[in-house]
């Protein structure tokens, strides 16, 4: 006759085995790197220079709804876009009022919104205006509850087009300062700092 304490440790195997997560995606060095593509999204600050018409210069922060507000055309949608997409709307928005057809958009800060969660102290949005890493955004989030924090499976889930790629990150050795390659957090990432998980 099985233990109570054998029957448990059964079940919990059991458990464990019909709700394992999907396979993590292998990390490459893609995946860790600063992105270097910029699309424009809500809370960004842009410059906009018109090369002719110096006096409608502006530097804005895009809306919550996406848009910005231009001197005598109004609205124009920002957010999704790349700059030089940006240029080419405005250029349309104003049509034969330029007097020279020359616009340049440049991203002067970014809001990078980053949610973490789990076994950390002030889980909830981080919010970055330049490149941040997975470390970095922990440390804004209040750092690790080391007591019960599972330093080396950290799940970063990223959303790429219609699907979510998740990646396994060990930050451990960072931490006792081995040197390695920083794993840099794309715009909406989602962290998650597991709890160590023990039996007894």
């Amino acid at each position: 006759m099985k233990s109570p304490r054998t029957s448990i440790l059964l079940t919990l195997a059991l458990l464990l085995a019909g709700c394992r997560s999907p396979q993590p995606t292998p990390i490459t060095e893609a995946d860790t790197a600063r992105d270097t593509d910029v699309t424009l999204r809500e809370g960004d600050v842009v410059k906009i220079v018109f090369a002719g018409t110096p006096s409608l210069n502006t530097t804005q922060q895009i809306r919550r709804d996406g848009h910005i507000n231009l001197p005598l055309v109004g609205d124009v949608k920002a957010a999704g876009l790349p700059p030089a997409t940006l240029e080419k709307q405005i250029l349309d928005a104003y049509g034969a009022q330029l007097l020279s057809r020359e616009v340049t958009v440049s991203l002067e800060s970014a809001a990078i919104p980053i949610f973490v969660t789990g076994m950390v102290l002030r889980p909830g949005k981080v919010m970055s205006d330049r490149p941040i890493t997975l470390l970095e955004a922990i440390m804004e989030a209040g750092g690790f509850d080391y007591g019960r924090a599972n330093l080396k499976a950290i799940r970063v889930m990223r959303r790429e087009g219609d699907r979510m790629r998740t990646f396994i990150v060990n930050l451990k050795p960072a931490l006792e300062g081995q040197p390695g390659t920083p794993f840099y957090l794309r715009p909406a990432d989602m962290v998650y700092v597991p709890e160590r998980f023990t039996l007894f």
